[in-house]
């Protein structure tokens, strides 16, 4: 077929629209991450109203409001092992307005642990970045006749079934770390659930329980006030404020039984990705400002900055010694 040069002309300056057209587009593609958001946010929490998580929560909120320029709320909706704020975070935007507070056990555990879970972690949630992470404590009595993680684990061994620890449910950190502990040391421990993290942590004062796990923010408080002991940090490293606290290793324990407890944000799947890289980069610069990492110490916790790349790998590594431990322990309900 002949083209002559009218067509040519013609087809040119079609072309040259359809080029201006698509010029003219991608600003406003680009407007759409570069301008969000352009109404309020809200960050669900599946956490109780004065701890940690929602003292972090608050703090991040305030902080990605004033950058943003729009409200950004905090809604607690605790209870049913989260799963209430999950129902609440589903049924809400999907444009990254509505953004969720998990726990590691949400996405590294639950899905070993219950046989039926009310979400799907790869449909329904896009995890964003890690928001900080805490290092558990072998905590025991200040009277206690232990001294070391060894004298603990040996005298485990020696009477399968009596020790006993503490947790305030089944398969929440606490409760999955001593399972580990037991897993790695071939003992056998009575698991004892407390309604109330206080009542947990004073029953350890008190010698009513052999040990329990616990945090910088949550047992640090007795520990301080000389109730309870902190045996060894279950970390690869000594923690910044408990420089005396030794390592899991060099308390006699094994090395690989490091417990930790971290949070995450996470958005709907079907979050535009540039709002997923905003939303990740913005909360990365109020996580960096100088007054965030004191006050997340005064909860036990540190800020946590990988790579999306490396904290996908951990995700996964996490996943994987989650569920060793539900299925070694025969834990799934």
């Amino acid at each position: 077929m002949t083209i002559t040069t009218r067509q040519m002309n013609r087809r040119s300056a079609g072309l040259a629209l359809g080029a201006l057209a698509l010029g003219a587009m991608a600003p406003a593609r680009a407007q759409t991450a570069t301008h969000w958001p352009t109404k309020q946010v809200r960050i669900i929490n599946p956490f109780p109203v004065g701890g940690g998580p929602d003292g972090t929560s608050r703090l991040i909120a305030d902080k990605l409001a004033r950058l943003w320029s729009q409200p950004v709320i905090v809604e607690n909706r605790p209870g049913g092992n989260g799963f209430i704020a999950i129902d609440a975070f589903k049924r809400g935007a999907n444009d990254g307005t509505d953004i969720i507070q998990l726990d590691n056990v949400h996405l590294a555990a639950y899905p070993h642990l219950f046989k039926k879970l009310p979400y799907n972690i790869d449909k329904d949630f896009e995890v964003v970045l890690p928001l900080f992470r805490t290092f558990f404590f072998v905590c025991v009595a200040m009277d206690s006749p232990y001294k070391t993680v060894a004298d603990l684990i040996a005298d485990a061994k020696a009477r399968p079934g009596k020790l006993n620890y503490g947790s305030w449910s089944v398969g929440n950190p606490v409760h999955l770390g001593s399972a580990l502990l037991e897993s790695l040391t071939g003992t056998k421990m009575e698991h004892v659930i407390y309604k109330e993290t206080s009542q947990l942590y004073t029953s350890v004062a008190t010698g009513e329980l052999a040990f329990a796990l616990g945090s910088s923010g949550t047992a640090g408080p007795l520990a301080r006030s000389g109730k309870v002991r902190f045996l060894a940090v279950l970390a690869p490293h000594r923690l910044k404020g408990y420089e005396d606290v030794p390592t899991i290793a060099e308390s006699g324990g094994p090395a690989n039984a490091i417990v930790t407890g971290w949070n995450a944000f996470a958005v709907s799947k079907s979050t535009p990705a540039a709002v997923v890289e905003k939303i990740r980069s913005d909360t990365m610069k109020v996580l960096a400002e100088p007054d965030v990492q004191p006050k997340f110490q005064t909860f036990g916790y540190e800020n946590y900055f990988p790579t999306p790349q490396e904290f996908k790998t951990f995700m996964v590594d996490e996943n994987k010694r989650f569920g060793d431990v539900i299925r070694r322990a025969n834990l799934e309900l």
